[in-house]
């Protein structure tokens, strides 16, 4: 298993545990040091960890852009109550 491969696998994990989720964002370092069962110099985690947080970051900007195309959606739907279509 590459690198990727093991990032999405963490990042599968920690967005579908609420409470793994928190441990992420207090502790990152040791919440994928628990969750890979590994106890590695902090240094070499680090780089799994800006992994994960990228790609959860990249998750979060999606499902903002879904939000802001509804609420286009919603806001164009009002233009009617002004005089514009």
């Amino acid at each position: 298993m590459d690198i990727k491969e093991k990032i999405e696998e963490l990042v599968k994990k920690i967005t579908s545990d609420e409470q793994l989720l928190a441990s992420f964002k207090k502790d990152p370092i040791k919440a994928v040091e628990k969750l890979i069962g590994i106890d590695l110099p902090d240094d070499q985690i680090k780089s799994i960890v800006d992994g994960i947080k990228a790609k959860i970051a990249i998750d979060d900007i999606d499902d903002i852009g879904d939000v802001i195309d509804n609420l286009g959606d919603k806001l164009g739907s009002l233009g009617g109550l002004f005089g514009k279509k």
